[in-house]
Order: C-alpha cells, then structure tokens, then sequence
C-alpha cells in the first residue's frame, strides 16, 4: 500500500442509532427511489468471524445510505461463498449497478466481480482487497498499520523482558490477515527480546478452531509462551480461554482488534493488553460515499492506492487510519460510539470501569 499525499475525510452526516440485530439477519433494504442515483447492493461475509458485521456495519451502512436517499440492499452470505455467489448474481439481476462485497477468498471474490463488470456493475471491495479481482475502489483500513499497531502493543505489554511469543493470525484466505501479521512481524521481528516460537493461521477466523490451534502450539512450546499475537478479539477469546486453562490468564500479554464488547472486557479484566479500533461508522460513511459517488457516474475520491501483486494492478483505495486501545483508552470507543458503556461497563465489568476511570 503506498499512501499518496492527497488528504480524505470520509465523513457520514447522519447519527447511527445502535442497532441490536439477529445474528442471522441476512436482507435489508430500504432508501429513495433509484432514477439517476443507481441501486447499491453489499454482500456482507458472515456473522461468525467477527460480530462486527452485524451490529455496526450494517446499521452503520443503513444509516449511510438511508440519509443519501439511495435505493440499496445489504446480505450476509453466512461464511459461504457459494452462497455469496448467489446472492451476487440476484443482485445483479435484481438491477443493482454498484455491488460492494466483503469477500471469503480472493478468487469467489474474484469471479462475483467479473460477473459484474461483464453486465455494466461497477464493484468496491469493502474491509478486504480481492487479489486477482477487478474492483473499481478498494474501501477499508490501512491494514499494514492495524498489525503494526499490534506489535507495538505487544512489545509495549511485554515490556522489553526477554520473551517467547506465539502468533495466531487470521484466515490464510483473507488478504488482510496476511497484513495483519505482516505489519505485526515488522514491530515484533526487531525487538531483539523476542523469540516468536509458534505461529500459526486460523482458517475461516474460526474461533472454535482457534482453541485447538493454541492450545497446540502452546502444549508445543511446553506452555514456555509469555505473549500471543491474536489477529482479532475473536481469536483473542479463544487465546484467554486457554491460558484461563492452565491459569495464566492475565499473566501473558494478548493482542486483538476490533474493539468488540468482548475484547474491552477482556483489557479491562486485564487478561487482554490492546485492541484495534476501526471506526464502523467511518468505514461505511467512506464506503456509503464511494458507492454513491459510482452510482451517479463520478469517481470516488480517493487517498491511496493498494497493490494487489495477483492482479498486477493499484487499486484506487481510500484508506482510513486505525486506533490502538488499552484500559488507559477505552473511553475513546465510547466517545466515539464504537460500543456502549453501559453494555461494556455492565455486572462484575462496573467495578472494573470505574476502576479504570472510565
């Protein structure tokens, strides 16, 4: 990703109104007439990985496009991409002309967008960048600066104490993951303190899988780990539990990202160090004005490019910049609307955020 100097700003007018959504919502539509303003659809991924998904995107996008006065619709494939491949093409028979997707995998991803170029569909990649795909813009984070996020905090948990480190990263599918880990490494990989003595992918963000996968690698490593790199507060969770496991929770420093109810729980019990911050209302004000911007026939505005090696192309992207947060930060989310306190800060946790001066 190499960022250019021109400034963007994605600013969405409206005020979200939290949403508390079924996990297995799928369909949503709703806004103006479509005439010289297009139909925008979104395929969100699933309702597993992340619930970020549901609960943020979603009404945060609602919102977005609802107060443009655009037509749209929103689905979640449910972690298929035979089931995003459907949808795709209902959208596009249904008369969409600008189809936004999270994508599974770079090569579903991939194919939905050369279906949608060949009947006249302008496509955005959304949080993800397809390799090999076609998209006219790519609209997410600056993902290498999420994982150096990550590193920095781990290092800063640590302490400078000598160290033996696990990484447990994201899908192997899913481009940001490698990101991810790839701007982590190049935090973590100079810290001569530190010896990273496993690693490993998760596949599908399965936090189920996650379990096993860390238990593994930490039985492997005699229990001889003092900190983890976890790609996302999901996986984070999944690392806790073990470590609760073998009673060391607390005691090894655990990254994340997202900044999920979960994961600010998790800094404020402080068996979780750090967490990322990516605004949901930003990303789909950003995403709401790109969409848009295609469906009246003008190019988004744009802050950086993207490489995508596959395809052998820059991709256009708007690149917005992550937050990191700890127990001394995690009013930041709130102020920002993020999560709620009062769901944060709820039960045995409202001892723990007056604590922590929140």
């Amino acid at each position: 990703m190499t960022p250019t100097k021109t400034l963007f700003t994605a600013v969405l007018t409206t005020t979200v109104v939290g949403l508390s959504l079924a996990g297995c919502s799928s369909d949503s539509g709703g806004g103006g007439a479509a005439g010289d303003s297009g139909k925008i659809g979104v395929i969100l991924p699933d309702t597993k990985s992340s619930v970020r998904w549901e609960s943020k995107d979603r009404p945060a996008l609602e919102a977005a496009f609802e107060e443009a006065g655009v037509e749209y619709t929103i689905q979640n494939a449910e972690g298929s991409a035979d089931q995003m491949a459907t949808i795709a093409d209902g959208m596009i028979a249904d008369g969409v002309t600008v189809l936004a997707i999270v994508n599974l995998d770079s090569d579903s991803g991939a194919s939905i967008q050369q279906k949608a170029a060949a009947q006249g569909v302008k496509t955005i990649d959304y949080d993800r960048l397809t390799l090999g795909g076609s998209a006219d813009v790519y609209v997410s984070f600056d993902n290498t600066k999420v994982g150096e996020l990550q590193g920095q905090g781990l290092v800063d948990c640590l302490g400078g104490r000598p160290a033996n480190v696990v990484f447990l990263n994201g899908s192997p599918t899913d481009n940001n993951a490698t990101l991810f880990s790839q701007g982590a490494h190049s935090v973590v990989d100079a810290d001569p303190a530190i010896t990273i003595v496993g690693e490993q992918a998760v596949p599908d963000w399965d936090n189920d899988k996650a379990v096993t996968i860390f238990e593994q690698l930490y039985t492997a490593g005699s229990g001889q780990v003092d900190g983890v790199y976890a790609a996302n507060d999901g996986l984070a969770g999944s690392v806790i539990s073990i470590l609760e496991k073998n009673q060391r929770a607390g005691q090894v420093p655990v990254t994340g990202q997202d900044a999920t109810v979960e994961g600010l729980q998790n800094i404020l019990a402080g068996t979780q160090c750090m967490t990322v911050y990516k605004s949901a209302t930003e990303e789909a004000g950003a995403l709401a004005d790109a969409a848009i911007a295609l469906a009246a026939g003008n190019q988004p505005e744009t802050n950086s490019t993207s490489r995508d090696d596959q395809g052998n192309r820059d991709v256009p992207s708007v690149l917005l910049t992550p937050q990191s947060i700890t127990k001394d930060t995690v009013d930041i989310v709130f102020t920002d609307g993020g999560q709620s306190k009062d769901e944060v800060c709820a039960g045995q946790f409202e001892a723990m955020c007056t604590a922590a001066g929140v």
